[in-house]
């Protein structure tokens, strides 16, 4: 027997408790605003409706909406569970900028925010996750004299995060993969919750940096020192996780 379609009811009963947790509903590439993915658009794929045509990549983050550390080494962490290229790609010019709006009442004030770029060997439409390489191009983790972490600054700004595109990255076809690592549990063992987000997006008016990347499956380890970690203390010291920053 055919599986029954989701009615409305428990498609509105179950999407109002997680819509809001753990994606980016909407972004912006110098000021021009674009659709982010969001939860309404995996059920009506699931449906047989029709779903638009974004930049934003699909994912299946369907349950508190986070990739844990025992999932580090799949495909997952790349741009979240079972996540598949956007349909479309949009422009940013080197130099220029991206927000990235996540929800305005996010719900977990402890942890890091990274950016990362991964340059598409062709269409990022077509990109092949598995062998996408990060390039690190922002990272914040806490204030020391505050003691105020990144997601707090997000929860401050109303869910905002700005990201500048370094102006020496060479031209061409991006997937852009925006992190929050919310810290809350990650006093033990596969605490720590990542949300990453993957978007295409082309850089215009590049440079010639072509900085080599990191596969995702190698950018983070379960223990980590920024991964396991306490934030429930004074903070003098905190390593934010994967590789290196680049400093284009």
């Amino acid at each position: 027997m055919a599986p029954r379609a989701i009615s409305a009811a428990l498609l509105s009963a179950f999407a109002s408790t997680v819509l809001g947790h753990g994606m980016v509903t909407s972004f912006a590439t110098d000021g021009t605003e674009h659709q982010g993915f969001i939860l309404d658009y995996y059920y009506d794929k699931v449906n047989g409706a029709p779903v638009p045509d974004i930049a934003a990549w699909y994912a299946e983050n369907l349950d508190s909406g986070f990739v844990a550390p025992n999932a580090y080494q799949t495909e997952d962490i790349n741009c979240h569970i079972n996540a598949t290229p956007g349909t479309l790609a949009v422009e940013v010019k080197a130099g220029g900028t991206v927000q990235f709006n996540w929800p305005a009442t996010w719900p977990h004030p402890y942890g890091p925010i990274l950016t990362y770029v991964a340059k598409c060997a062709g269409e990022c439409t077509e990109a092949d996750k598995s062998s996408l390489k990060w390039v690190k191009i922002q990272e914040q983790g806490i204030d020391y004299d505050s003691q105020v972490w990144a997601s707090q600054v997000l929860v401050d700004q109303g869910g905002k995060w700005e990201t500048k595109v370094p102006a020496s990255l060479a031209s061409g076809n991006y997937v852009f993969r925006h992190e929050i690592i919310a810290l809350h549990g990650a006093g033990s063992p596969n605490g720590a919750q990542n949300y990453p987000q993957c978007f295409n997006i082309a850089i215009t008016g590049g440079g010639s940096a072509n900085p080599e990347g990191t596969l995702g499956v190698d950018l983070y380890k379960s223990d980590d020192p920024g991964i396991l970690f306490n934030p429930y203390v004074t903070i003098k010291d905190y390593t934010i996780p994967g590789p290196k920053l680049f400093s284009g």
